[in-house]
């Protein structure tokens, strides 16, 4: 189920929930004092099912490849029976609709497309070269609307902000093509490019909307720290092992990215509570699979 991703995930919630009430009340002054909290913790256990499901469908999918590339993961070693790992995922992935219909309607429709997304991804995506980056970054930039969509009539001006996880999981995604045989330089150098588009989308969100570039840049800097040294390691040995951890780090440090939006769209505080999800996602990255 990968307990750190979904960590993340939950961040993607916390920042989404901050940007919905923004742009709904078109203020983050009682933000704090109104914070929703029963559609905070729906939608939060509602993404944590969600990305569980989905990463055991990954695994169900990839048995056969798994069988070669990565005998220790457990259907391959046989520590969990298929039609286990089938009724798991399929649980995960009701419940997580069941709770973002306990919102509202239109989180319950985006629970169901964050679904589908993911199964897409998981069945045929992944296996295409171009399709499949795009594909797993609508499932993030998804589960940020998911957020949103606590307040729906927020919906109609946060789209744009999708494209934020579809720029960094595209990127992601790109690297992780070389996490068995070792990495692909130009694969590498795009996600360069796209990790350094992300940071200006960052910087630059005050242009469009009520964001205060000064809350988030604390964030975005630690954000920048965070995955680039990996990231260039990588570029410069084309290793798998370094590849692995460029991409494990670019996963973690999606929070320090909801953290800057969160801050951005709210309060620096804010941010800080949302990042303080990254030592718990660090510390069960180090206990469970990230990749």
């Amino acid at each position: 189920m990968r307990p750190a991703n979904q960590i993340t995930a939950v961040a993607d919630i916390m920042a989404g929930l901050a940007v919905g009430y923004v742009l709904a009340h078109h203020t983050s002054s009682d933000f704090a004092a109104s914070l929703p909290l029963k559609e905070l913790l729906l939608l939060s256990l509602s993404t944590f099912a969600l990305y569980g499901g989905g990463v055991v469908f990954n695994d169900i999918f990839d048995l056969p490849i798994d069988r070669v590339e990565r005998p220790e993961r457990p259907l391959p070693r046989g520590d969990v029976r298929l039609m286990q790992a089938v009724r798991l995922g399929a649980g995960l992935l009701v419940i997580g609709i069941i709770l973002a219909f306990g919102v509202n309607a239109f989180a319950g429709l985006m629970a169901i497309a964050v679904s589908i997304l993911a199964l897409l991804y998981d069945k045929y995506g992944k296996h295409h070269p171009v399709i499949g980056p795009i594909n797993m970054s609508l499932c993030r930039g998804a589960n940020l609307l998911l957020g949103v969509s606590a307040f729906p009539e927020a919906l109609t001006s946060a789209y744009f902000l999708a494209l934020l996880p579809l720029i960094y999981i595209s990127s992601i995604t790109l690297i992780s093509r070389g996490e068995v045989g070792g990495g692909n330089k130009t694969h590498l150098q795009l996600a360069v490019l796209g990790y350094s588009l992300v940071v200006l989308v960052l910087l630059g969100l005050g242009h469009l909307f009520r964001y205060k570039v000064l809350h988030a840049l604390p964030f975005v800097i630690a954000f920048s720290y965070f995955v680039f040294p990996p990231l260039l390691r990588a570029l410069r040995t084309l290793e798998a092992g370094d590849i692995r951890k460029a991409v494990k780090a670019g996963i973690i440090a999606l929070i320090l990215m909801d953290a800057a939006l969160a801050a951005g769209f709210t309060t620096f505080y804010y941010g800080l509570v949302v990042a303080a999800l990254l030592p718990l996602s660090i510390r069960l990255g180090k206990l469970f699979a990230v990749t």
